[in-house]
């Protein structure tokens, strides 16, 4: 992973969500962390392209955001907040298709992926399942097969223990320590961050610190204060 921003910020109107940062990201496991409207989910988006830079650029294993916006979209995975909101199928085999028949697999090669990624988690009775019928924890990993089946190098989930009962939470949490891809986690889950290679926090639109997971959280817990 290779991610580096350039003077990157957003503006809406009047309104900064984001103020200009440069850094670069290349660590396996990075977590951002903040208070509600802090620019967190703003900064995440920039990463694949659901949010342009107003200033600056990012670009992500070489690709612009905006000029190489299909081969960023490839690269960079997003599971959403709320992910029976990204599973727009309603039988969970079929929307883990939907992705690859976009990329014109064939229907033998979407069955097998399909059942592969199934596999990959140990989760193959969820395939004839409707996503209405799933826990929390079910949902989190259907929507994590339908991103992850059509081979993102980098993950970013926006809040994935949200609303998670203590079983579900520590399903999620292993599932995101034993992924190989580099993952990045918006959270105020503090513990699902505290092993992370770094961790990222944002104060009003602004990056307040960049540090090892302790040094960030003890950070944040001062500003919650």
């Amino acid at each position: 992973m290779d991610i580096r921003f350039d003077n990157a910020g957003v503006d809406y109107g009047t309104r900064t969500a984001l103020f200009p940062l440069s850094l670069t990201l290349q660590e396996r496991r990075i977590g951002v962390i903040g208070l509600n409207g802090s620019g967190k989910t703003t900064f995440a988006r920039l990463i694949n392209g659901l949010v342009k830079p107003t200033t600056g650029r990012i670009v992500v294993d070489g690709f612009d955001t905006v000029d190489d916006a299909g081969e960023v979209l490839g690269k960079v995975g997003y599971i959403f907040q709320s992910p029976q909101n990204q599973i727009i199928l309603p039988i969970v085999r079929d929307d883990i298709a939907f992705g690859l028949k976009a990329r014109g697999y064939t229907k033998t090669q979407i069955e097998a992926a399909v059942e592969s990624i199934l596999d990959r988690f140990g989760v193959s009775h969820l395939g004839a399942r409707r996503a209405h019928e799933l826990s929390g924890g079910e949902l989190q990993m259907a929507a994590l097969c339908s991103v992850l089946v059509t081979g993102p190098d980098i993950l970013i989930l926006d809040e994935p223990t949200n609303q998670l009962d203590l079983k579900n939470r520590a399903l999620v949490q292993k599932t995101i320590a034993e992924l190989p891809e580099a993952v990045i986690v918006i959270s105020h889950d503090l513990p699902l961050v505290e092993d992370f290679d770094r961790v990222l926090l944002f104060d009003e639109g602004r990056l307040v610190a960049d540090a090892p997971a302790a040094e960030a959280i003890t950070r944040y817990r001062e500003l919650a204060d």
